[in-house]
């Protein structure tokens, strides 16, 4: 089985009402900021989603709602991962119509060795028959996949792809060298996209794409058509605002911009906290300085 996710994810936010009820106007309208602006196709319930704070009754109306809304024209993928094997194993038995593949974070904080994250994930292959999309991220996690144990992994037939947020470009690199053909490779930090794909990825799992899909698809876009020059004037154009959004946590930061452009609310559950009021400033004037150069580029 190929890898059919390429180009722009974006890992949704998940919008909150002042009491704390998840609010699924505003979700709507997201979905619909992202079938506009050029997204490739939707990742729910990711970290980004603040899957760890929602039920899991919660979680399937978030799906539900997205995948109405989206009405078949993105592929969605599923959050979906755990450090219980069997218990992540039964809710993929679970899956609704409507959903393309699955994202399963690297087990976390009971922290396996290689060969068990290995079983973990060929345990959990054989629960679906869902195309699975790998995620190594390290510093949530407290493990790292090596580059044997994803390539390890690459041979089981529905695992077709890798998220890697490790930060290490280096063994990002040695595992774009050895993957197998057909086996993609999706970055997981906003900041490296545009090299990552020079070097051979074949697109992004975006946080930043949240709030700037138009912005972000043409930076992507253009990296995967080698069309240098564009890819890095965007590249450096949105890196600014990129590190505003990770400097005090994730999605505080994008969830500013998208109360900027009036999409929602700029609410998180807890233990999630607000951006301080510095850094809210300054994501709002740079929001600002990025819609009036978009409106130039889309309009």
């Amino acid at each position: 089985m190929n890898n059919i996710f390429t180009g722009v994810g974006v890992a949704l936010v998940t919008p909150f009402n002042a009491d704390d009820s998840i609010d699924f106007v505003s979700l709507r309208k997201l979905v619909r900021l992202q079938i506009e602006g050029g997204t490739d196709f939707l990742v729910v319930q990711g970290t980004t989603g603040e899957s760890p704070t929602l039920s899991q009754e919660e979680k399937k109306e978030v799906l539900q709602t997205v995948i109405d809304e989206n009405k078949g024209k993105l592929k969605i993928v599923y959050g979906l991962g755990g450090n219980n094997t069997k218990q992540v194993g039964e809710l993929l038995k679970q899956i609704p119509a409507g959903v393309d593949g699955i994202l399963s974070v690297s087990p976390y904080y009971n922290k396996p060795i290689q060969k068990g994250i290995i079983e973990h994930y060929k345990y959990i292959a054989s629960c679906t028959e869902l195309p699975i999309i790998l995620y190594n991220v390290p510093g949530r996690t407290g493990s790292n996949m090596s580059v044997e144990t994803t390539l390890e992994l690459s041979k089981v037939k529905n695992i077709v792809a890798m998220k890697e947020a490790s930060g290490s470009m280096e063994q990002i690199m040695e595992l774009i060298r050895q993957k197998p053909q057909g086996f993609g490779i999706l970055s997981g930090d906003d900041a490296i996209t545009m090299p990552l794909i020079a070097a051979g990825a074949d697109g992004v799992i975006s946080v930043v794409a949240n709030a700037f899909p138009e912005r972000f698809s043409k930076m992507v876009h253009a990296s995967l058509e080698e069309n240098l020059p564009v890819a890095r004037e965007e590249h450096y154009d949105l890196l600014p605002i990129t590190k505003m959004f990770f400097e005090e946590g994730n999605p505080g930061g994008v969830k500013v911009a998208l109360e900027k452009r009036k999409v929602m609310r700029a609410k998180m559950r807890l233990p999630l906290y607000p951006v301080s009021d510095d850094l809210q400033q300054r994501i709002e004037r740079e929001t600002d300085r990025l819609m009036i150069t978009s409106k130039q580029a889309f309009c």
